[in-house]
């Protein structure tokens, strides 16, 4: 997990990236493979107390996460350990807006994965997939280095429709995200 420094030079500001993707006060979140919790605790912020869930599979990321949270007095927060895969099991009620940010480059099985978003999401809802661009590693540089998933890794905002879509979902944008990420978001049938 990258350390904070670099989180503050590529996402300065994640409420404007978040409201940028669609987030907005009157909905309900997850946060899938919510790591450290960069993006958690801007989510509790704009949408208020039980609003948003934060789901990872290691329990060290979600202590991260808590301790972040607490530091920033955010409102609540549900706080689950667990297989993002099965994250509509996990999550009893569903919701608006699910976002999976920095990590769908590496899950096993892509289109499994959406297909959890897909049953978590109310009709018409919004899974938001943030992921570097297919540039080759050596040209995302961060801090003097370079960072982000293997260049092997690296899916073009095609390449992840390509896997979502059969999981029931449709791309309805791409959002630009500089220097490095886009935000491909997919939409719930509104039946």
């Amino acid at each position: 997990m990258p350390d904070a420094d670099w989180w503050r030079v590529l996402w300065p500001d994640p409420e404007a990236v978040l409201r940028r993707c669609g987030l907005a006060r009157g909905m309900s979140a997850i946060d899938l493979c919510c790591g450290d919790g960069w993006f958690t605790v801007p989510m509790c912020r704009m949408l208020g107390a039980g609003a948003v869930h934060g789901l990872d599979l290691l329990a060290e990321m979600i202590g991260a996460a808590k301790r972040a949270h607490e530091r920033a007095r955010a409102p609540t927060c549900n706080w689950i350990v667990g297989d993002a895969c099965r994250v509509d099991a996990m999550v009893p009620e569903k919701v608006d807006f699910v976002l999976i940010a920095n990590t769908f480059h590496g899950a096993p099985d892509k289109t499994a994965l959406a297909a959890s978003a897909a049953r978590a999401l109310k009709p018409g809802g919004r899974l938001v997939i943030i992921n570097w661009h297919a540039h080759r590693r050596e040209e995302t540089v961060v801090l003097d280095a370079p960072r982000g998933p293997a260049t092997e890794l690296r899916m073009t905002p095609q390449d992840v429709a390509q896997v979502v879509e059969p999981a029931g979902l449709k791309a309805v944008e791409v959002v630009e995200l500089p220097p490095y990420h886009y935000a491909a978001i997919f939409g719930a049938s509104s039946e």
